[in-house]
């Protein structure tokens, strides 16, 4: 298809060079159009800008030359197995010796008086420079021809992108393919009104896309990322607030604000609730009340959730309504149901117990097993009724009459699907108010960019009495001491816990170069965990403490598999057990008292600070002992924070600073733009944009009043529930 015909619609195989080969590869990118194409931006930029002579170079550093080939040889060399091409480039000024590895092609493509534009680090070997393996461009192919502008070049001796990739895919490829379709950003009419344009000193949209491309310098690329970033957080702030706005008008279950009720209750719990506690329950009891809810419950490992969660629940009890509680794992929610029992005991209230492999209830003091098909007819009567379970509870046959509350434990472990199904049970059409629970503590600003459409309680204090749990980080000549330090802990009548080392994935950031069989998939990199902690069991069982019983958990183990471990630590059947980092989120092992985390520099020190939550959770002295691979300065610096705070909401903090947010949230999330993943540190610009979307919609919350803004909003919308 000629340029002139070429449309920012169009399937992204009309572009001259695609075919069904890179065809495959953009579709794994998710670009399919031309727009899709212009749209996907580069994530970093390489610095050839610095163009010298070569009697100018230097070693170690980055730089440019413009050079002819002199000559150029390919060879094998027998001991690697590889293909070797030796060329020879010269200028006025002098020459020097490339070589690049298993590039025969190259042998083709450039033969001698091809004048060359070569852009990489150079090395130097007695008293020889050379360039190994150089981003080139071809500026000329003989010695007469004219040479181009060297304004023009793409991949060398400016500031070239560099695109996230995948195999068979470069970012020179990519480079090329947008190069050739720039032109088209001049079709993209301006979609940002003129007032955010001026007020946020933000680039047009034609010169941010050429910009954020091709830019001449840092400062420009800066620029154009601004105006992207802005415009997705704006409008992902717009999407969650019209979502907040329209549930406010949604019917709900009314649920009466009884004090009195909720003073009775908290004066028979064993035990004070905290500040923290008191008012998280507080917001949740004026919200059941007023407007439906959509509320994040937030609080550290150990800081009460589920007490608060209670609270709530008892309230819509005895207003006539039912509860479904949703807990990830069938240990979990066993867990939830003893505590239900045991906290609502003085009150006259019906509990059933709901998974794959059972159904139990709990009626005015006595429990009993219960059929599935008993359990269904009960919950389909307008009975008021607590139900605690897996995802049994989204099952066809299990209908709710009058649900009043969702409460979803571990809120990031389930889809939007599975609590939609929760919350379109009512048959009256009231939508039931909805507590997410979360035992990972997020900063605020991270907050607003994820549940910008929910309320946010959040427990940042901890019940009294808690012993702080001792944490040392141990080098590898310690840890001998450490295992005679689990065994006497152990003869106590004490357990522990073994975390083996996260699997990391290398970073393929440029497949030019790096090779391919460098990058571990996500389905090798499981079978590397699944090996690390066979081999970890095996030396603990059989090298360390044979005398001792010993558990094994996975990420390829079956569910029902992870739950009987489990069950049987639980029941202290296991003295250790040793993990990948699966090891469930909210279980409550009393008698653990011991965390041993192998390759703990692996790890982020949110995850790090999950996986010490596991211990520490009854009256005996817990420890975690942190042991990492790599004992650098930095790494020991970083890991000091474990043994400083205790805090999992100031050591989130310090994490995501410290790793950026894609490490810190552990992989993309779905539905949300890599330029917002990108910008998630600039705490000034979210909240700035937050209050700008509050404006826009108070100004016309249709945002028909700006017709291609409105336009704009309705496809990222689109995108964002595709992806």
């Amino acid at each position: 298809m000629t340029k002139s015909k070429l449309t920012l619609d169009d399937s992204i195989d009309k572009i001259k060079g695609i075919g069904p080969r890179y065809l495959k590869c953009f579709q794994k990118l998710s670009v399919e159009t031309v727009r899709d194409l212009l749209y996907y931006f580069p994530f970093r930029y390489q610095d050839f800008s610095k163009v010298k002579n070569i009697n100018e170079l230097i070693e170690g550093e980055t730089v440019s030359i413009i050079g002819v080939v002199k000559k150029i040889a390919l060879r094998r060399t027998w001991r690697k197995k590889m293909f070797l091409i030796e060329a020879e480039a010269e200028d006025k000024t002098g020459s020097i010796r490339i070589i690049w590895y298993n590039q025969v092609f190259l042998t083709k493509i450039i033969k001698p008086g091809t004048t060359l534009a070569l852009s990489g680090k150079v090395k130097k070997t007695g008293k020889k420079f050379y360039l190994s393996s150089p981003s080139f461009e071809i500026i000329s192919q003989e010695k007469d021809e004219p040479i181009k502008n060297l304004s023009e070049l793409k991949h060398t001796a400016r500031l070239v992108p560099v695109y996230s990739e995948t195999e068979g895919l470069s970012s020179k490829a990519i480079r090329s393919f947008i190069s050739s379709v720039l032109y088209l950003r001049n079709k993209i009419s301006e979609y940002l009104p003129d007032f955010l344009l001026e007020k946020y000193q933000l680039l047009p949209i034609n010169e941010a896309l050429e910009k954020i491309h091709f830019p001449n310098s840092l400062e420009e690329a800066e620029r154009a990322k601004k105006r992207f970033v802005f415009e997705s957080l704006l409008f992902s702030q717009l999407y969650l607030l019209k979502i907040k706005i329209k549930n406010n008008h949604l019917k709900f279950p009314k649920i009466k604000a009884d004090f009195d009720l909720i003073k009775t209750f908290l004066k028979n719990l064993p035990f004070e609730l905290t500040n923290a506690q008191k008012k998280a329950l507080f917001q949740i009891i004026n919200n059941l009340n007023q407007r439906p809810m959509n509320r994040l419950l937030e609080g550290d490992v150990g800081s009460g959730k589920t007490i608060v969660s209670i609270g709530a629940s008892l309230l819509t009890y005895y207003s006539g309504y039912q509860v479904a509680l949703m807990a990830p794992t069938e240990v979990l929610a066993k867990q939830h149901y003893k505590k239900f029992k045991e906290f609502l005991k003085p009150f006259k209230i019906r509990i059933a117990l709901l998974t794959s492999s059972e159904g139990r209830i709990y009626d005015n003091g006595l429990e009993g097993k219960l059929s599935k098909k008993a359990l269904e007819k009960i919950i389909a009567s307008s009975l008021p009724i607590i139900v605690i379970g897996t995802h049994a509870l989204i099952q066809k046959n299990i209908k709710f009459s009058k649900l009043g509350l969702v409460i979803v434990d571990e809120q990031h472990r389930f889809g939007v699907e599975q609590r939609k199904k929760l919350l379109s049970q009512n048959k009256n059409q009231e939508i039931p108010h909805l507590l997410s629970m979360s035992a990972t503590p997020i900063p605020r600003t991270l907050a607003l960019v994820f549940y910008g459409d929910m309320d946010l309680s959040i427990i940042d204090e901890m019940p009294e009495g808690r012993k702080p749990i001792m944490t040392k980080i141990v080098n590898k000549k310690e840890v001998n001491k450490v295992y005679q330090f689990v065994r006497e802990e152990i003869q106590k009548g004490r357990q522990a816990f073994f975390i083996c080392p996260r699997i990391e994935e290398k970073e393929a950031v440029n497949l030019e170069e790096i090779h391919a069989d460098n990058l571990i998939s996500l389905a090798d990199k499981l079978k590397a965990e699944v090996k690390a902690v066979k081999k970890e069991y095996k030396k603990l069982q059989e090298e360390i403490f044979p005398d001792l019983k010993i558990g094994m958990l996975h990420g390829k183990m079956k569910s029902t598999e992870k739950d009987e471990i489990m069950k049987k630590f639980l029941n202290k059947e296991i003295d250790i057990l040793v993990s990948t980092s699966v090891i469930e989120v909210g279980i409550d092992v009393e008698n653990a008292s011991i965390m041993v985390i192998e390759g703990a520099d692996r790890f982020g020190l949110s995850q790090l600070h999950q996986f010490r939550g596991r211990v520490g959770r009854s009256i005996y002295q817990s420890y975690c002992f942190l042991i990492p691979d790599n004992f650098s300065y930095k790494t020991i610096e970083r890991l000091k924070a474990m043994i400083k705070y205790n805090d999992g909401f100031r050591l989130a903090e310090i994490d995501l600073s410290l790793r950026g947010p894609g490490e810190f949230l552990g992989t993309k999330q779905s539905g949300i733009p890599d330029l917002i993943m990108r910008s998630l540190l600039d705490k000034k610009l979210i909240e700035e944009v937050r209050e700008e979307a509050k404006n826009v919609l108070k100004e016309d919350p249709t945002l028909k009043k700006w017709p291609l803004f409105y336009l704009a909003f309705k496809d990222f919308v689109k995108k964002s529930k595709e992806a």
